[in-house]
């Protein structure tokens, strides 16, 4: 089950970069829910507020790379008499929309509109993915796979971070590893502390591997090397360097710079795609974000990271 969320979360980041969102999701959302949506432009050009609509189900929907209240607002404030009983939904292609799930929307056509369930994102599909049966999350793979062409190969991966981990290991940093104290807490609560908006959807994406990396620290360590106080303390050394310079989504960003830069610039470095290595780096830093080695923690709140 790991295996397939894994893939799945591999095709749907690049969502935000795929020329037919509006075909895509047309034909993803009928298959995950059982809708029957169709997409409104290809047969009425420039209609205001929509781009899917099933009439079967009285669903209508938008697809935006720009997820803001006056986004939705401004969809629900059009001229939409004509489907009236309809259930409104809004879906975010290319950020994360949870903020949005606790506002009040002014909705003047009264649609069936609850923010709370009618608001998706990455996050929220992929939620809605691993509750499904293993078949049904295979049937959603297979068809994301066919329609986008791309999957991430978890043993791949798993070779491209074991690699990456040693390189970043080859000096040691554990006194700075082992400067801070590793402290539970809630994960959207310390990016919220840290002001990291731009950053909240790679953490959001790539939390998912906490625990392969866990495991790959893990196996290193049975051989006598600890890699991960290592590698930790390389990226903390990184954070420290930046932190009285940069703040906030800058500083995050700075730090997976940096860590390409160390990997690429490594001796041992042999060369993979750099959308592999941005990928292995970005894991990483998430990694040690939740392992509380970057940014502060948010006093008081708790989280059991596993």
């Amino acid at each position: 089950m790991l295996a397939t969320r894994i893939e799945l979360r591999g095709q749907l980041n690049i969502l935000d970069y795929h020329l037919h969102c509006e075909n895509f999701y047309l034909h993803f959302f009928n298959k995950l829910f059982g809708w029957e949506l169709e997409n409104l432009n290809s047969c009425k050009q420039n209609v205001e507020a929509i781009d899917l609509l099933d009439n079967k189900n009285k669903i209508i929907v938008q697809v935006s790379s720009t997820a803001t209240k006056e986004k939705i607002e401004s969809a629900l404030s059009k001229d939409l008499s004509a489907y009236t009983g309809f259930s409104f939904k809004f879906i975010s292609i290319s950020k994360n929309a949870n903020a949005l799930r606790s506002k009040t929307f002014e909705n003047s056509q009264k649609l069936d509109f609850a923010p709370q369930s009618d608001i998706y994102d990455i996050a929220l599909i992929m939620k809605i993915i691993s509750a499904l049966e293993i078949a049904d999350q295979r049937r959603i793979a297979s068809f994301i796979k066919e329609e986008l062409g791309t999957e991430v190969d978890p043993l791949k991966l798993e070779t491209n971070l074991a690699a990456i981990i040693n390189i970043l290991a080859k000096e040691d940093w554990s006194l700075a590893a082992s400067a801070v104290e590793t402290v539970p807490f809630d994960i959207d609560k310390k990016i919220d502390y840290n002001h990291l908006d731009a950053a909240r959807g790679i953490i959001d994406d790539y939390n998912i591997h906490h625990g392969r990396v866990d495991r790959i620290y893990s196996d290193f360590d049975k051989l006598g090397s600890n890699k991960s106080t290592s590698v930790l303390g390389a990226i903390r050394q990184d954070y420290l360097a930046h932190m009285s310079l940069l703040g906030d989504d800058e500083l995050f960003f700075k730090i997976i710079e940096c860590t390409v830069d160390r990997v690429q610039n490594s001796a041992n470095y042999e060369t993979i795609p750099y959308e592999e290595l941005e990928l292995c780096v970005n894991i990483l830093v998430v990694d040690s974000f939740i392992r509380c080695k970057i940014f502060k923690n948010p006093e008081g709140y708790v989280y059991a990271a596993s």
